[in-house]
């Protein structure tokens, strides 16, 4: 009788902790932009357990359509978190929406411009059809900076809408473009298959904030200390990424429901990423919120000469860094 009364209580401890554990875990909602191994060092951190580490219980959901819906969730508080393109947040900005950059993912392009192999140098492009997913998204902008930098403009080129990366290397082995500007892992079986690199954005010093962390400034206000956690177990994830590489290319390949004949450009794209693109500490580029202030003034006049500083609060990672806390996880 008494054993069985000892147990009982146990078990009833064990009930109440186990709900204890639970309520002490504050919930936040994140919107990731797309189903991508872009977003390898998020699932990371929550496959590991690094955003429960601090207190975190991380719900990541795929929101979508360039992180447009994303944003629409986040405005509505849906979610308190969200993926996006550097541009979707600034327009979004201008038009009176509360969001602000807290943490970058990637801060240059994460594409490459292919071409056939008889294109050998940017003049050789003109007159030609290149490839990209649709006007006005992000591969069409990426493609319009590396116009400027060769000093060239759309009028010397033609300017062809096609889809996603798969479609465009579709295209082009059908001849139906001359080249295209792709992401991964595309860029990787366009090589292989002897296409020509013409550019590839991560050699380039031209910053355009690709995909960025965002939350809305009320939100921040509100729950600055979670919002903070919430970056460190960011923060972890792409520290194990980059010392980890194993590890995380099984936790990345199961999310993506990749198959053996694809690990191998998987593996080549957390590669790319964990050395060319994450960075130890992600602050939002403000050279990048430049760049697409210039690109967003000609259709949104509000772009033109807002302070770019209005996009971006750097004061979280700042304070995170300021105590240590990112180089005990490089000392390891």
């Amino acid at each position: 009788m008494k054993q069985n009364l000892v147990v009982c209580l146990a078990a009833v401890l064990g009930v109440f902790l186990m709900d204890g554990n639970s309520r002490a875990q504050d919930k936040i909602s994140m919107g990731l932009s797309s189903v991508s191994a872009l977003h390898s060092a998020m699932w990371v951190a929550e496959q590991k357990g690094l955003f429960r580490k601090h207190g975190i219980d991380a719900e990541i959901i795929v929101t979508g359509q360039g992180g447009t819906a994303g944003i629409g969730a986040l405005l509505a508080n849906d979610i308190q978190m969200a993926s996006s393109a550097g541009d979707v947040l600034v327009n979004a900005a201008l038009r009176g929406g509360d969001t602000l950059m807290v943490a970058g993912v990637v801060n240059k392009g994460l594409q490459r411009l292919i071409a056939k192999p008889d294109i050998k140098t940017p003049a050789d492009l003109k007159g030609k059809r290149i490839g990209v997913t649709r006007i006005g998204a992000v591969s069409h902008s990426v493609l319009l900076m590396m116009l400027q930098r060769w000093k060239m403009t759309v009028n010397d080129i033609q300017v062809m809408q096609v889809g996603s990366s798969p479609a465009m290397l579709a295209s082009l082995d059908k001849g139906g473009i001359e080249a295209a500007v792709v992401t991964i892992p595309s860029m990787f079986v366009a090589e292989d298959r002897g296409y020509r690199v013409l550019l590839d954005m991560a050699d380039t010093d031209i910053y355009y904030l690709h995909t960025m962390i965002a939350s809305t400034g009320k939100y921040i206000k509100n729950n600055r200390d979670k919002v903070s956690r919430f970056l460190k177990g960011y923060l972890e994830g792409i520290a194990y990424v980059k010392q980890n590489r194993k590890e995380s290319i099984d936790v990345v390949k199961k999310k993506l429901r990749i198959g053996a004949e694809q690990e191998h450009n998987l593996e080549r794209s957390i590669d790319l990423l964990s050395t060319k693109y994450y960075e130890q500490m992600p602050y939002p580029s403000m050279r990048g919120v430049e760049t697409v202030l210039g690109f967003v003034e000609r259709d949104n006049p509000k772009a033109k000469g807002a302070d770019p500083k209005r996009f971006v609060d750097n004061s979280l990672l700042r304070e995170i860094e300021a105590s240590g806390f990112v180089k005990t996880l490089y000392q390891r």
